[in-house]
């Protein structure tokens, strides 16, 4: 896990072999079928690379070589999750839940003292996974379990004898970690609480969300609704001084969620953000309610014909990234919430079926069409779009008319 496969992939076939073998049938595996301590030597170059970089970023490192590096150095994409319990083969149990942490003690825990020692090594290490079970089982037996928290406080001298530290002290020797190892897991630590101070930040600014969305959701759109018009086509033409005032909550909403993106983006936010119930809820319904803004922005202004389409060139990261997070959440397939971007869609057609015609874009229309009776019907998608003044509507009634007595949409459109 701490190599890029292709950099092990001819070694590694070897290594399934011999594990394959062996627990197959023991008396005719032997370790020697091939050199170990060369795939072992080979993992480990590649791991320092790893956690060379993962290190820079805990402490903060700011060069730009460091990107250009990883750009031409292929490292693996393994992070670890979850809670992963150290045995250090005396007994003790070491754990730890904080990720950044886990890689640098995977790799600092496997150093060799000199050299001369790889084979030897080499040989144990693939020995030992038909042993795991054991020794974990008499482990637990133990229960002598040591918990390496919090990781900002941990002893830096293997000598420490302070008796809150004198245990986890122990422990950080039985695993062989050197003054740089334990470095590195006090700046995971710090790491893991700037994190937490940053979404602390983050979440005081769910009142100012809350409140532009409040206004969008409720006084924009009553306004358009007054007009005969959906929020769309409203903002798109952009008439009344409340489009202006539906512009200004857009602008300050982006400005909020791109803030959060870049954090994301730059690592400075707790790995479970993503994930977080409340904001993957709060960022899908911004994306339904103010991505339409957007669209309708990008194609008043005439962006696509400069630019592209808005969904290859003109999507910003706060919506890619928001229904990511939904449909992760949810185990749903990549790129199935796509209701927000719903517009985008419908513009499209209009300008291919402007210049192609009907006949090399049915399938993508018959497509758009289930795709807005199945959003309607999960209520993912607001019945505005079916306005007698809706561009959908309009462009809709313009398709053949043999197509539109067969599609699945027809009562929808004139209901």
């Amino acid at each position: 896990m701490l190599a890029p496969i292709s950099s092990i992939k001819l070694e590694f076939q070897k290594v399934l072999q011999f594990l394959n073998a062996k627990s197959v049938n023991l008396a005719h595996a032997s370790i020697d079928t091939f050199d170990s301590s060369n795939f072992y030597m080979r993992v480990m170059k590649n791991a320092s690379s790893v956690v060379s970089h993962a290190a820079c970023n805990l402490m903060g490192n700011t060069n730009l070589l460091l990107e250009t590096v990883s750009n031409f150095i292929p490292l693996s994409p393994y992070k670890p999750f979850g809670t992963y319990v150290f045995c250090t083969g005396n007994g003790k149990l070491v754990i730890l839940r904080n990720p950044d942490a886990i890689l640098q003690l995977l790799f600092y825990s496997s150093q060799l003292c000199r050299e001369e020692e790889c084979t030897d090594i080499a040989h144990r290490s693939l020995q030992q996974h038909f042993g795991y079970e054991n020794d974990l089982q008499e482990s637990f037996q133990m229960l002598n379990e040591v918990y390496l928290e919090p990781l900002e406080q941990l002893p830096l001298s293997s000598d420490s004898t302070i008796s809150d530290i004198a245990t986890i002290n122990s422990a950080l020797n039985d695993l062989g970690l050197s003054t740089k190892a334990r470095l590195c897991l006090c700046a995971a630590g710090e790491l893991e609480k700037r994190k937490t101070r940053n979404k602390e930040s983050i979440d005081l600014k769910k009142p100012d969300i809350e409140k532009a969305m409040k206004y969008l959701e409720e006084g924009y759109r009553s306004n358009c609704e007054n007009r005969g018009l959906g929020c769309y086509d409203a903002f798109k033409l952009q008439e009344t001084h409340n489009d202006f005032n539906a512009n200004v909550k857009r602008l300050e909403l982006a400005g909020i969620w791109d803030e959060i993106i870049e954090m994301l983006k730059r690592y400075e936010l707790p790995d479970a953000f993503e994930g977080l119930r409340d904001w993957v809820l709060l960022g899908t319904r911004y994306r339904r309610l103010v991505e339409p803004l957007d669209i309708a922005n990008y194609y008043k202004h005439l962006k696509n014909e400069d630019t592209g389409a808005y969904m290859i060139r003109g999507r910003p990261k706060r919506y890619r990234f928001t229904q990511r997070w939904r449909e992760h959440v949810e185990k749903m397939p990549v790129e199935s919430s796509g209701e927000s971007c719903f517009w985008a869609k419908v513009e499209e057609l209009r300008i291919k079926i402007s210049s192609q015609g009907f006949d090399p874009i049915k399938e993508e229309i018959l497509q758009l069409e289930a795709q807005v009776q199945n959003w309607i019907n999960y209520e993912e998608l607001d019945r505005d779009v079916l306005l007698e003044k809706s561009t959908f509507k309009k462009w809709w009634e313009g398709l053949p008319r043999e197509h539109k007595l067969t599609s699945h949409i027809k009562d929808l459109m004139v209901s």
